[in-house]
């Protein structure tokens, strides 16, 4: 069974301690992004609202500890320099440890092909999406997939730069 929208988004206020997402696609098609994408596509500038993630904040405002790894594979996509140039911003900010992989300068090998998210090393949950990049919804994986998620973790967390010193490099 798949979680999606309210029961999904009960995950980020109930875990305990720490929360990492890994990331691999190289598109997303979110609905609350659309007019953005389309802005940046058009050279607009970032909204000032886009600055500071407040939904990040209410997570690391209590001592949370928010961590993602983004497996990319360079040239970047149009959604990648948006998702990079835009949307990791606010996040950061918010204190969001953000990194990424970039295939393209270091093959690491043992990678997933899929996203997924990882509560308090402890609920590991696979994202599925639909062939047009919707967020269908998050599966809980049993407690002996685990120790893999938690291998994925922490080869892509050796491997990764750090968000602010990839993007520095790449702008």
């Amino acid at each position: 069974m798949l979680l999606s929208d309210d029961a999904f988004d009960q995950l980020f206020q109930n875990f305990h301690s720490s929360a990492f997402k890994m990331e691999t696609k190289d598109r997303y098609d979110v609905e609350d992004e659309r007019k953005e994408l389309k802005g940046f596509l058009a050279g607009a500038k970032m909204p000032d609202a886009w600055a500071d993630s407040p939904w990040v904040r209410s997570m690391t405002g209590t001592g949370k500890v928010l961590q993602r790894v983004h497996i990319l594979r360079s040239p970047l996509t149009d959604y990648l320099r948006f998702e990079l140039g835009w949307g990791y911003v606010g996040n950061v900010r918010a204190g969001e440890d953000i990194r990424i992989l970039d295939l393209a300068d270091k093959q690491i090998d043992g990678l997933p092909d899929h996203d997924f998210w990882l509560f308090d090393d402890s609920r590991v949950y696979r994202m599925h999406y639909s062939s047009d990049d919707e967020f269908l919804g998050a599966e809980l994986l049993g407690p002996e997939s685990l120790p893999r998620y938690r291998a994925y973790r922490d080869l892509s967390w050796r491997h990764a730069a750090p968000y602010t010193e990839y993007w520095q490099h790449r702008t």
